[in-house]
């Protein structure tokens, strides 16, 4: 991925996850709507507070990415959260949108692994 790619995607989903966080704080209770019946029986807060969390977490991811600060971690970070969104909130219309950012945002954390955790990996081998 060339540099001027990566840091529109970086831009890009930093902004997307900002804007989400700030959304989900505006309505919690309208965004737990997205979250599948079974799913919300295993939460162990309410749903409005289970909601903000998930701003708040939102919200260090788009920082982290917006600064270029620990990209790596905030895609690591972003790719699991989003991989649970797809679980609890079944085959929706917005479905497709949220497979997309996903593969977008591991495309972000395989490029921006540290060169040391890349060693590590290849070691391992």
């Amino acid at each position: 991925m060339s540099k001027t790619s990566f840091h529109i995607l970086r831009v890009g989903f930093a902004i997307t996850f900002l804007w989400i966080g700030v959304l989900i704080f505006k309505q919690p209770e309208a965004w737990g709507g997205y979250i599948a019946p079974w799913a919300m029986k295993l939460l162990p807060v309410p749903i409005e507070q289970a909601m903000m969390g998930t701003a708040v977490l939102d919200i260090i991811i788009g920082v982290l990415l917006l600064i270029d600060s620990f990209v790596w971690l905030a895609a690591l970070v972003g790719s699991i959260h989003l991989i649970i969104v797809l679980a609890v909130s079944g085959i929706t219309d917005i479905t497709v949108r949220d497979i997309g950012i996903l593969a977008g945002i591991i495309a972000i954390m395989v490029e921006s692994l540290p060169e040391s955790l890349i060693s590590k990996i290849r070691r391992g081998r």
